[in-house]
């Protein structure tokens, strides 16, 4: 031992293995003093802190072993269960709680949680509702409810419950996110009829005329969209046909879908195309990439890129078009809020902007132009939904735009719209 505690190496090691003994018993006997709250907070700060759910199971163990019956407790560590992917476990676990207390609304909205994640949508619905019997107003449960219906296509369900919501909590952001969710899929069938009225004080002499009619159909895959589009452009005549579709890919992603056709260049494209990829994202964000076509006498490709979060009342969105030239990249940026004073339907919008869109049906025509066009932009609109059936809208834009080289005139577009859901 002598020659072993001369060694630095040797000491180092001694010293370490005593204190270790010596410590050990005082932090177990410590540990078993501690309350089942003092447990309880450990493990939340294991969880959420230090993001260690195996020390967090331990600790929710251990606490339970002092107080059985505390249900916050078993209500957490059946949620740490599910994080960790232990189905099993967690199913366990949080039917003790309802074997106790058959409507504790935390172990109701957990096991709910769980089957959902886990693809059982309608298990997950019976959870909701067995819980809504014991707690009807149950915001959180009646949240969850709709998202549920929705993933099972029960549509004109889930709207019900996201307006009546709404009505209760206008800010609900989730609420409204989902709402806008909805919307298009609660009614099977919505034909729609719009004008547009474009004025110019310099560039033209004549204003634009345009007139677009859509009959949208709602399937199994998602939305799909037929349209008829005329305009009137430098006093001449044009129609243009189109068709748009919306699937469903996933809880999270759906995608849209656009082609289009006119025999008559120059008041549209020939051709037209676009795919987007969206995502419904946590925290009510959303967003969005994809790309437009469009083809007069050369190819026009333009890519896009958006991202939107709800916000009590209302709703905010970037987004941006690129066009790649050959000697730079052509840009447009728009930025939009709306502001919700009743449902889906009902809001104020405000937007402003930079350059020219390819999905501005009234002016993306002049993207048929060699030379770059430079422009601001600020829009105001009004929706109006009339016994959820049938929906009223106008708007009006103001565009500063250089149509040609350092010149600049006013132009001034008017839309209003009208659908009909049934």
């Amino acid at each position: 031992m002598s020659n072993y505690m001369k060694n630095p190496i040797g000491r180092f090691l001694f010293h370490s293995i005593l204190l270790i003994s010596v410590s050990f018993p005082l932090l177990t006997r410590a540990q078993e003093n501690l309350s089942s709250d003092d447990l309880f907070q450990m493990a939340r700060k294991s969880a959420f802190s230090e993001h260690d759910y195996p020390k967090a199971i331990d600790l929710c163990k251990k606490a339970l072993e002092k107080s059985p019956d505390y249900s916050d407790i078993r209500n957490f560590l059946g949620r740490i269960y599910i994080w960790s992917h232990f189905a099993d476990s967690a199913r366990q676990t949080l039917n003790e709680v309802l074997e106790r207390h058959p409507d504790n609304e935390d172990a109701i909205a957990a096991l709910a949680d769980l089957e959902f994640w886990n693809n059982h949508s309608t298990q997950a619905l019976a959870y909701c509702e067995k819980g809504l019997v014991y707690h009807p107003r149950s915001q959180s449960l009646l949240l969850k409810k709709a998202k549920i219906l929705n993933d099972l296509a029960r549509y004109k369900e889930a709207a019900a419950i996201t307006d009546t919501l709404l009505k209760s909590d206008p800010k609900n952001a989730e609420a409204r996110a989902l709402a806008q969710q909805t919307r298009y899929k609660s009614a099977k069938n919505q034909l729609g009829l719009y004008y547009d009225y474009v004025y110019f004080d310099k560039q033209f002499n004549d204003p634009w005329h345009l007139v677009s009619m859509d009959y949208k159909r709602q399937t199994s895959l998602g939305a799909v969209i037929g349209r008829i589009n005329y305009a009137n452009r430098f006093n001449t005549n044009g129609i243009q046909f189109e068709t748009d579709a919306y699937p469903r890919i996933s809880r999270t992603f759906y995608s849209y879908l656009n082609a289009g056709y006119s025999h008559d260049v120059g008041i549209f494209p020939k051709y037209r195309a676009g795919f987007s990829l969206y995502a419904n994202l946590p925290q009510s964000f959303e967003a969005e990439a994809g790309f437009r076509y469009l083809y007069f006498s050369s190819n026009t490709w333009i890519y896009t890129l958006s991202a939107g979060k709800y916000y009590k009342n209302y709703w905010f969105n970037f987004r941006t078009y690129l066009t790649p030239g050959n000697s730079n990249i052509s840009q447009s940026y728009t930025f939009t809020t709306r502001y919700y004073y009743g449902g889906a339907d009902d809001y104020l919008s405000l937007g402003i902007g930079t350059g020219i869109s390819p999905d501005d049906l009234s002016n993306n025509i002049q993207l048929n132009e060699n030379y770059q066009l430079k422009s601001n932009k600020i829009t105001a609109g009004y929706n109006h939904a009339i016994k959820k059936m049938h929906v009223i809208f106008i708007t009006a834009t103001l565009i500063n735009q250089e149509y040609l080289p350092k010149t600049y005139g006013n132009q001034l577009d008017i839309g209003i719209g009208y659908q009909k859901r049934f």
